[in-house]
């Protein structure tokens, strides 16, 4: 082999490893975009997730945007500011009895449960009406849904007429309806919609089903709930006649007895 054929042949080697050399650093560069690329977008997606995460949190619930709401649906049947006034019985009543429940009360359903077929008897006979006003306060004790939710339903079933609303409530209340304080079952629609089939007005009841499912009258139900926090009502259930509270005879409480009750009312009409 002669020297220059032994120095081309040197040559072309050193140009081909020179050129292999550039097709891998070429490689490498690429592949430390790829990778520079890929943290920069892994970067970017956590970012973007925690900003996400960040706007979600702070966005309001359900119920505290229904709170803000401007123009409100009231269901019929009501009167007043957003509806809020609820009032029940024959309007030649000369008295009006006001009561103040919270739909996921345990003392309210017993009270319901041992007097509330006397307060009906008395409406019907036309001895007072009933100014009801809704709370929700203790939703704020679990977090929970179901004194709103609840309260949004009886709503629905007021639009649908005030018996309704009174059966529904006295159902909600019942014995074999009603929850443990720590059980927030009212916030499902399904169960609120199954003790409604117990009520001849509400069973089979498209509108009233479509009211309840879609949140009608959710708005209208924070609005009443504000109504209690308004007041100087301090706890459920409170029942108040011309301004004063009516209570059992030697107690603070609002009676949980027939007679109790019979007693207490019949002081008030006096008063």
């Amino acid at each position: 082999m002669s020297a220059r054929n032994s120095n081309a042949n040197k040559a072309a080697a050193r140009e081909r490893l020179r050129e292999e050399r550039e097709r891998q650093a070429k490689k490498d560069r690429a592949r430390r975009q790829v990778v520079v690329a890929g943290s920069t977008l892994a970067i970017l997606a956590i970012a973007g997730g925690v900003g996400f995460a960040v706007v979600q949190a702070n966005k309001p619930s359900h119920w505290e945007a229904a709170k803000d709401v401007k123009a409100v649906t009231a269901p019929k049947h009501t009167s007043g500011t957003n509806g809020t006034s609820v009032v029940i019985g024959k309007p030649e009543a000369k008295k009006t009895l006001e009561l103040y429940e919270d739909s996921r009360c345990p003392i309210c359903a017993t009270f319901e449960q041992k007097v509330g077929a006397t307060i009906q008897q008395d409406v019907d006979a036309g001895k007072y009406k009933i100014k009801y006003i809704g709370a929700t306060f203790i939703d704020n004790s679990d977090n929970g849904e179901g004194s709103k939710n609840a309260l949004s339903a009886l709503g629905a079933a007021l639009d649908v007429s005030p018996e309704a609303f009174t059966a529904y409530k006295t159902a909600l209340y019942s014995a074999q309806n009603h929850p443990s304080e720590s059980d927030d079952k009212f916030a499902d629609d399904g169960a609120l919609l199954k003790i409604a089939d117990s009520v001849d007005a509400l069973k089979g009841n498209a509108e009233f089903r479509k009211n309840v499912e879609n949140g009608t009258f959710d708005a209208w139900a924070m609005k009443m709930s504000a109504t209690f926090d308004n007041s100087s009502v301090q706890g459920t259930p409170t029942l108040r006649m011309d301004g004063k509270t009516v209570t059992a005879e030697g107690s603070d409480n609002a009676p949980q007895t027939v007679p109790e009750y019979n007693a207490a009312i019949a002081k008030a009409l006096a008063g």
